[in-house]
């Protein structure tokens, strides 16, 4: 079934309550809406892979500064230096919004985790995890939208999410931020889409192809990059600067979410992570990029209102980036990484880890950071504890990971 495509005009001349008329419009039957009062879920992707020894750095760690050169960032307590969290970790300067949010106990980073994919192709990482299984191929759907076939109010027989959905009118309770559905969304229940009616004009996906494509050519992917990176802050930030686009998309998020029977889930992507070259420690393209994306969840929050204290926002990526850096002042793609729960319902101010070491004997074939817990049995815990799901519904969002226990713990009151 075709989604719902809405643009900005619509949301901007009909205001919330008219963009839920058309969100119920006869022509589409889908799912029961939301009441007020339920759980929201925000699930932002990082495209490109996300360098998770600069965004939450080991700063404790001993090995982190001989390893990192030039990367490495200056300590806690210095000028320009990172945002402590606790006696091992702390947070790159850019994400300031984020550290408020740890002051304030609703952000918890999780590190040293990944998918069950081990090889480094974003095209291939980017479909693990979305499909949420243990190969690229294998699943027709997404695990975001097997989500929303189990949750209660979707009308289901037998709420597993392995059955068809009811046929019942209201709202989609499923949004993608984006002109087009991304993968994690797609299945059998309807969604809804909204997209700005300005958009970058470089697709995100076929740089991920050519990036995987010169992968192994070092000049042509030092030249890739930098010309990428380049035109990523001037695509998506739009005119007026960077993060701008992802800023507007956040906060509409937000306040669509936030409406009286509005959707209970909304997926952001964010592109331009793949960091070859120029990547820089407190400044260069890493810290634009999360300067950006920390302003994008700061309008996210605004968004979102009263209705940030039942949501949880998840911050994840294919797979992380080499320890040491490359020749050209960069990293390459990698394995273990970082991501981020923060919201109003994250018991947060806790970094998770167990951490393997940065030692070559202690790294993933001699180059990568460890991977040590599973992406997967964090959704888990967030879906168990925020959304209520039960272990059949859990087995079946995400099938072949029955190894990956759910985290305890990770919202409150869960």
């Amino acid at each position: 079934m075709s989604p719902v495509r809405l643009d900005r005009r619509q949301v901007l001349g009909a205001g919330i309550g008219g963009l839920l008329a058309t969100l119920a419009a006869p022509r589409l039957a889908t799912a029961a809406a939301a009441t007020p009062g339920e759980a929201r879920l925000v699930l932002v992707q990082l495209r490109g892979a996300l360098d998770g020894l600069a965004a939450v750095p080991p700063v404790g760690d001993p090995d982190l500064a001989r390893v990192r050169g030039a990367l490495a960032l200056a300590p806690p307590g210095t000028p320009g230096g990172a945002f402590a969290l606790d006696s091992l970790f702390a947070l790159h300067p850019a994400l300031a919004f984020c550290a408020a949010r740890w002051g304030a106990g609703e952000l918890l980073a999780a590190h040293a985790l990944a998918t069950p994919y081990r090889e480094r192709s974003h095209f291939d990482g980017q479909a693990v995890l979305e499909n949420g299984g243990d190969a690229p191929s294998g699943s027709a759907s997404g695990w975001l939208n097997r989500v929303l076939q189990a949750l209660p109010e979707a009308g289901l027989r037998g709420g597993g999410a392995g059955d068809a959905p009811a046929q019942a009118s209201g709202a989609p309770l499923g949004l993608a931020l984006g002109q087009n559905v991304p993968q994690v969304l797609r299945g059998p229940v309807p969604v809804a889409t909204w997209a700005p009616s300005r958009l970058p004009e470089v697709d995100a996906d076929l740089l991920s192809r050519l990036q995987d494509l010169y992968a192994d050519d070092g000049a042509l992917s030092a030249r890739l990059a930098q010309a990428t990176g380049a035109g990523a802050l001037v695509g998506e930030a739009g005119a007026a600067g960077s993060g701008e686009r992802l800023r507007g998309i956040a906060a509409t998020a937000g306040r669509m979410l936030a409406a009286e029977d509005g959707p209970r889930i909304a997926v952001i992507d964010s592109s331009g992570w793949d960091t070859h070259a120029g990547e820089g420690a407190a400044r260069g393209l890493l810290a634009l990029r999360l300067r950006g994306l920390d302003q994008a969840l700061e309008a996210l929050h605004g968004g979102l209102g009263a209705a940030w204290s039942r949501s949880v926002v998840v911050v994840v990526t294919e797979f992380g980036r080499t320890v040491a850096p490359n020749g050209t002042r960069g990293t390459d793609h990698g394995t273990g990484t970082v991501a981020l729960l923060l919201g109003g319902a994250v018991h947060g101010g806790r970094v998770l880890a167990d951490w393997p070491g940065l030692r070559p004997a202690q790294l993933h074939e001699g180059r990568d950071l460890r991977p040590t817990a599973s992406l997967h049995g964090l959704l888990k815990g967030v879906l168990r504890d925020h959304l209520g799901l039960g272990r059949r519904a859990l087995d079946e969002v995400f099938p072949r990971s029955l190894a990956a226990r759910p985290v305890d713990a990770l919202v409150r009151g869960g």
